[in-house]
């Protein structure tokens, strides 16, 4: 990736904005007995209300600022303070309330309480107007956070409901339509054009296009053909296609998604941590303060007036609310994950979002990684054995594994192993297989595993670049197959971005040395170690991690996990990778492109820059104001600048980042 452009653009994002795990019912509809939607109807009525206390409120403050001003003769003691009460009523009773039930919790010094003792004491020295206006731009900023969490839930939900309500399944040579959770794994059902797939499964029709979008961030169609993978959450876009169902519809891959989405707002970045503690801390010191403010001048000020000293106390009050922190800081992060999330990226909390601007190396698998995982085989040499049974044979005992090689040389010679009987097959992990094939013993993979055994070979082998399979049988070599992997196009792009990024590369493989050089010299990789075991890729990351790297570790094969666990970041390719490996990742990227890596980590930095501008613009105004108002000069109307209005903007900023855009520019 030469260029990583990023613009500012307002497009509907996929984001989750809430502090808590959201749940939704992807079937919820809104309607009563005679099957008229009313959805629309009490959404419209619901907003209303929301607004119509802080909107009565606001023409009330007005209308008493006016009379105030034009000094009306009506408007004078009790009439004014019965007025603002009223205003003061519609948007301060609720924090009011929430105040009481916060210490009926334990929880005295909470923001409740700030706002209801500083506009309280408004009122007790004659401030009406200026009491109401404290909660009115309160309130007006909890709307302000309302809706920018509302967008985001909203566009969850959206993702959510990319799956279907019913599902065309074929019984008894009927179609019925039935709910996705009745559907059993081995039925077939049916897709027509413009509908969404259900469930996931093995596309049985010739061929069809797909729109990918919901599970990969990529809109573009995606041709498959008879016996290839369909997944849930793809939008069927010509001809009907029948699939046969091969996973139940809570085990689908885009219901993991989904889950995915939903958890990582319950996992807290450290930022979010450190200000939800030093909220904790800092609101009962400003209490003490203000306290201290109001009194302690009796002895050291001549001209002591209480009124005077207790207003400032109340100014500081309101701006020393840690609001725009507390509201700005999860929703930022929460921006990111939704960011990511529109770019076909999971993180599995916000926490890993920090986790990636710290990032110095980018450890890589390279089959399925950094090369398609799409091999195809190239030539079959043998050794004193017929060719033909050591293609049936050996393609037998690959049929039972599903690593890229093992499918290349089934489908190399899909009908070859059908009348063969085959029995106690064993995966020997970064080595190969054993088992019995029409009553021989079998093995087949690497030279590691020949040598394990004690099997003599062609030493010739070893001096071939391409990825080869060596095949023994009954403990004599028989031959071996050659097979090519290609480099996925976006591979080259992706290293030239992270060495922009000042990021160091490697690569692990399990394959043969000689073909690990070959990819990362036309790759331009730092450093790449082949023949490694899985417990030898664990041993490299270790290595980096004692250099006082940071660590991300992209794999997608089951042998990936463990070293996946021990890095700083594990990421996994969710497409073709197993679900191991997606299970022990903390990001996982959903359209195998390798060339989510770094904008997984320019996501991480925006992320970080515009929740510490939030933190640099919170701090900034409020110490400036309370020095301004502990001097007497700040009135409450700055205050409810230095609070609400920092909030807003600081919200303002964090919604922002869910409009960025990253565009991958291939040179």
């Amino acid at each position: 990736m030469e260029n990583i452009n990023i613009k500012h653009k307002h497009t509907e994002d996929k984001c989750c904005a809430s502090d808590e795990k959201i749940n939704f019912n992807a079937t919820e509809n809104h309607s009563d007995d005679d099957g008229h939607n009313h959805g629309n109807e009490d959404e419209h009525q619901s907003t209303f209300k929301k607004y119509l206390p802080a909107t009565i409120s606001f023409l009330l403050l007005v209308s008493g600022i006016v009379f105030e001003q034009t000094k009306a003769s009506f408007f004078n003691y009790p009439i004014n303070l019965i007025w603002f009460a009223v205003a003061y009523v519609f948007v301060g009773l609720p924090v009011n309330l929430q105040a009481f039930k916060e210490i009926k919790k334990g929880n005295v010094f909470s923001e409740f309480f700030l706002m209801s003792i500083a506009t309280i004491g408004a009122f007790c020295i004659n401030q009406y107007s200026e009491g109401v206006a404290v909660m009115l731009f309160y309130a007006v900023g909890e709307l302000f956070q309302d809706a920018a969490v509302n967008n985001a839930k909203r566009s969850i939900k959206a993702l959510l409901d990319v799956r279907p309500d019913t599902v065309n399944v074929i019984r008894n040579g009927k179609i019925k339509t039935l709910n996705p959770t009745e559907i059993e794994i081995g039925e077939i059902f049916q897709v027509r054009p413009g509908e969404k797939v259900a469930l996931d499964g093995i596309l049985i029709s010739e061929a069809a296009s797909f729109n990918t979008s919901a599970l990969t961030g990529e809109s573009k169609p995606d041709t498959k053909n008879a016996a290839e993978i369909v997944l849930a959450g793809m939008i069927n876009l010509n001809s009907v296609a029948e699939i046969k169902v091969t996973t139940l519809y809570k085990d689908s891959k885009l219901s993991k998604i989904l889950e995915m989405v939903q958890d990582a707002t319950a996992r807290k970045s450290q930022t979010q941590l450190f200000i939800s503690k030093f909220a904790k801390i800092y609101t009962p010191i400003v209490v003490f303060l203000a306290i201290a403010i109001a009194t302690l001048p009796y002895f050291f000020v001549s001209n002591f007036i209480f009124s005077d000293w207790l207003y400032r106390a109340l100014v500081f009050l309101v701006i020393s609310c840690p609001c725009a922190l507390v509201i700005s800081v999860p929703l930022g992060y929460f921006g990111g994950i939704g960011l990511a999330s529109k770019n076909g990226i999971l993180f599995k909390g916000s926490n890993f979002l920090d986790v990636m601007t710290k990032i110095t190396a980018v450890v890589m698998d390279k089959t399925g990684t950094l090369t398609k995982g799409v091999f195809k085989v190239q030539k079959v040499v043998t050794n004193n054995f017929d060719e033909k049974e050591l293609i049936q044979i050996t393609s037998a005992l690959e049929s039972k594994s599903t690593h890229p090689v093992a499918m290349a040389i089934v489908q190399y010679a899909p009908d070859a192993y059908k009348n063969t009987t085959i029995e106690n097959v064993e995966e020997i992990a970064g080595h190969g297989l054993k088992g019995i094939v029409n009553s021989k013993e079998v093995l087949a993979g690497n030279t590691k595993l020949l040598q394990k055994f004690n099997i003599s070979y062609d030493r010739i082998i070893e001096e071939i670049v391409d990825t080869i399979v060596v095949v023994a049988v009954n403990n004599v070599y028989a031959g071996y197959i050659i097979i090519a992997d290609e480099i996925k196009e976006d591979a080259l792009e992706t290293i030239k971005a992270l060495h922009k990024l000042n990021i160091k590369t490697v690569m692990l493989s399990g394959d043969k040395q000689s073909v690990v050089d070959k990819v990362a010299k036309m790759l331009g990789i730092d450093n790449a170690f082949g023949d490694l075991l899985p417990e030898n890729k664990v041993e490299k990351v270790q290595e980096l991690k004692n250099q006082n790297y940071k660590i991300a570790f992209v794999g997608d094969g089951v042998n990936d996990a463990p070293v996946v666990a021990l890095a700083d970041a594990g990421i996994a390719m969710g497409g073709l990778g197993s679900d191991a490996t997606i299970e022990t990742a903390d990001i996982v990227i959903q359209n195998d492109q390798p060339s989510k890596i770094p904008v997984a980590i320019q996501i991480g930095k925006e992320t970080r820059k515009i929740v510490m501008q939030n933190i640099g613009l919170a701090f900034t105004v409020k110490v400036i104001v309370l020095i301004l108002g502990a001097g007497g000069i700040a009135t409450l109307w700055e205050a409810v600048f230095a609070d609400v209005g920092v909030a807003l903007l600081a919200i303002l900023n964090a919604v922002r980042i869910q409009k960025i855009k990253f565009e991958i520019k291939y040179n």
